[in-house]
Formats: C-alpha cells, structure tokens, sequence
C-alpha cells in the first residue's frame, strides 16, 4: 500500500517571538520538524510494498526550514499564502499522485511516533478516513468528536461552537489524519473559504465522507505527549522536558545508572553499554557511544564521541569530536577538542586541553597543559605547564614525542619539532630543534644570583 506523508510547516509561529521559524526550534537539539520527518520516513520504510513521497509545506521562513534540513529526501512544496489547514494540504495533494493513503501531519508536533501513525494507516486502510483522536481529561479548547447512537463519528465540533452537551464530550481531535488517496481531490476542491477566517479547514472533509457514506474512523496514540503542540516557548520547554525524561527511562530500563534523570539531556543518540553510571546535569550532543564500565561525573558535555570501557570521566570535563579508548582517566576541568584519540589508559588531567592530538597508551598529561597536533607516545609523562606551540599565526605544525619521553614541567615544544624516544626535557626549557633519542635537553637561560639586591621601595 502506498502511503503519500504531508507535514504541514508553513506557519509563522508569532508566539514564539523568535525570527526563526517556528518548526526550526529545537527538542532535544534537533528541530522539532526534524522529529516529524523523522517519524514518517521510518513508517515508510517499513512500507516495503510500494515507495511513497513525503512532502512538507513551507512558508514562513521557507529558505532557512529548506537550508537546515535540506539533507532530507523531502519534496519542498511552498504555500505563499497562509489560508488554513486545507488550502495547506491543496498546495502538496497534486504531488501524491495515486496514494492509496495520505497522511497529514504537523511540523509542531515534533513526539509523534511511527507506531502511531502505523496505526493510524492501518485504520484508514485506503478506504476510511482515520482520525487521529485522544480523551483528555480537561478537552476545553479543542475540537470534540461527536458520534452517533452507533458510535460512528459524524462530524467534529469546535470548542467555540460546541453546545453544552457536546463541551462534556472528552475526545478531541488532535488535527491528525489519514485520507483515502482516492478520495482526497475531490473532498479538497469542495472546500469552501466562507467563514469568518475567510481559510480552508481540513476537518470540514469529516462532514463530506460522512454525508457521501464514507467510514470515519479512529487511532490514538500511547500517549496524550505525542499530539502536543508547540506554540510558545512555556510549551516547547514541557516538551523538551517530557521527551528527556522518556530517553532518561529507556537508559535506566536497559541497566544505566542515572543519579538524578530529571537532570539529564540528551540532544542527538545515546548508546550506553552495562554499568555505565551518569552523575547530574551531564550533556550528550550528537552520536555518542559509551561503553561497558563508564563512568561520567557531575556536569560534562560530550558531543559527538566514542568513550572506552571502564574510562572514567571526572566533573565538569567537555568532549568533542573525539575517541576515548579503554580506561582512560579524564579531568576534572578537561577539555578534549576534536581529532583527539587517547589510547588505553591514557590521562588527561585538570585543565588540560587537547586538539588533533593523539595521546599513547599509558601516557599522562596531568594539570595546566595544552597538547595541540600533536603524536604523543606511549609511556610518556608531560609535565605541569607544557605548551605545544603549533601555530606561527599562518600554518599549524606538528609536535611528536617518542615512546617514553619526559617533558618536564613550563616546557615549551615550538612545532615542528620531534622528542625521540626515552628523551628528557628539563623544565622550563623552550626546544626548537628536534632531540635524539634517551637524550636530556635543556633550554633555558642560566641562572644568576646577585648578592646584596635591594628591592624596590615605594615613594612617600
């Protein structure tokens, strides 16, 4: 069966106060549109019987929507002129072409599910129209189903329109639709404009399948999470918060341990092997993979990397970009920036930063160092105060240092520069040229004590 996805997208969103298009806001880092592409390519995909299209209606903004998301296999279908739901859906319907199915969807309404809209398709079976509805315990605002003595649905009223009997209804309808391919034209060029908005609204192709004899009928999703909306910033912070604790419960249900899951984000993929423990306030953009025995502390940022088993990673650390391998020992206060790879049981101290750098097995850079393009051995220990000198203002040049070196603390290793194997750096040295191998190198001016020096007095 072939099933055609519309997401409506086009609205300006002028409660959020933002110049950013509403669907671009993000839930949990990534647009909230991106959700509902999201949720519908992975419906399609298990449609494996017949290809469907997926098209999104963009106004507002529709440069930057296309910009940000144009890495999706979308047709861009533009609506210059905002005049509801159905003149919406009018704008992409020529573009479903012979649909056995249709679904229409909401760029703000980023918690969709494709279980959901599974159920939803199979509802509307190519011949039904499906709604998708939900019971609310307080429904004010919406718009209720109303059935007949049967319990078949006839037509859905506004809650402005609603008569009191019909204001105690608790379904609604959450806007959310599967309409037979075959009929969608037809009931789309009966739309009228004529009322007080002067728009087309798509809930009016309810009356026409129901006068025409066509079944109405009904999904809902698992929960009321997946049919809310964004309007405002209050509700896109609810939902931020709701789709965090629902990732914080599925890494809890697979065996991590998360010291408080109220306090945790995750803004891209998660996947945490066993005995992984995640203190509070931790942050976790991009793909990120931690495996078996990590430890992460209290306030890091990791973004977009792979941590080794048993590596633990103390407070307030930041990771970007990098490859962590197997226990390694990092921070507090360190930060690794991208291109970095520590080797097993690496150490990357407090206020150590790291960029394009490969740190060996076993090596240590403990306190108040920046290692930068730099090929660091194993074995070897870099003092307190180290200082790679990789740039000269135009080019980067790379530092490498052998098995086993030793560089003492407040050295300065001005790039290009090689440190061979086993080779000792006496503190406070500035090395410019290469050092062989198990030799000391010492680089600093000598020492001269002055006898009977007075200091400085202040004037009167």
């Amino acid at each position: 069966m072939k099933i055609e996805t519309i997401i409506l997208a086009a609205g300006q969103g002028s409660r959020m106060k933002s110049a950013l298009p509403k669907v671009l806001h993000p839930i949990a880092g990534r647009p909230m549109l991106e959700h509902v592409i999201v949720s519908a390519q992975t419906l399609q995909a298990k449609k494996t019987d017949a290809e469907g299209g997926l098209h999104v209606v963009i106004g507002h903004g529709a440069d930057q929507v296309r910009e940000r998301l144009g890495n999706y296999a979308v047709n861009w279908v533009e609506q210059t002129e905002q005049l509801g739901t159905g003149h919406a859906v009018m704008q992409a319907a020529p573009a479903c072409g012979e649909a056995d199915i249709v679904l229409v969807l909401y760029g703000d309404v980023p918690l969709i599910q494709s279980a959901t809209l599974e159920s939803l398709a199979a509802a509307c079976n190519g011949e039904r129209l499906a709604l998708l509805t939900i019971n609310l315990p307080n429904p004010s605002g919406y718009g209720r189903i109303v059935r007949d003595a049967t319990g078949a649905i006839q037509a859905i009223v506004e809650d402005k329109d609603a008569s009191p009997e019909q204001h105690a209804i608790t379904e609604i309808n959450t806007g959310i639709m599967a309409i037979p391919g075959k009929r969608l034209q037809a009931w789309l060029d009966k739309l009228s404009c004529e009322n007080a908005q002067g728009e087309y609204y798509l809930t009016d192709i309810v009356a026409m399948a129901v006068a025409e004899g066509t079944a109405v009928v009904h999904a809902q999703p698992q929960s009321a999470t997946e049919v809310q909306g964004v309007n405002n910033r209050a509700q896109q912070a609810t939902l931020e918060r709701q789709l965090q604790r629902q990732q914080a419960e599925k890494l809890m249900a697979d065996g991590v341990t998360l010291l408080d899951p109220s306090r945790l984000d995750i803004r891209g993929t998660l996947q945490a092997g066993n005995d992984v423990v995640i203190d509070i306030n931790c942050v976790f953009e991009g793909a990120v993979v931690l495996e078996d025995g990590v430890e992460i502390g209290p306030g890091c940022v990791i973004s977009n990397a792979m941590i080794g088993v048993g590596t633990r990673i103390k407070a307030n650390s930041i990771i970007e970009e990098s490859v962590v391998a197997s226990h390694c020992d990092i921070g507090p206060f360190a930060r690794l920036r991208p291109g970095t790879h520590l080797e097993d049981s690496a150490k990357v101290g407090n206020f150590v930063e790291t960029k394009k750098t490969v740190i060996g097995a076993g090596s240590k850079v403990n306190h108040l160092s920046y290692v930068g393009d730099a090929d660091v051995g194993a074995g070897v220990n870099v003092g307190a105060g180290t200082i790679t000198c990789n740039y000269d203002g135009v080019n980067k040049f790379r530092t490498v240092i052998g098995d086993g070196a030793f560089i003492g603390s407040n050295s300065s290793l001005v790039a290009p520069v090689t440190v061979g194997e086993g080779a000792t750096v006496g503190a406070g040295s500035t090395i410019t040229r290469d050092i062989p191998g198990q030799n000391l190198s010492v680089a600093r001016g000598r020492q001269k004590n002055i006898e009977g020096w007075k200091r400085p007095e202040k004037k009167a």
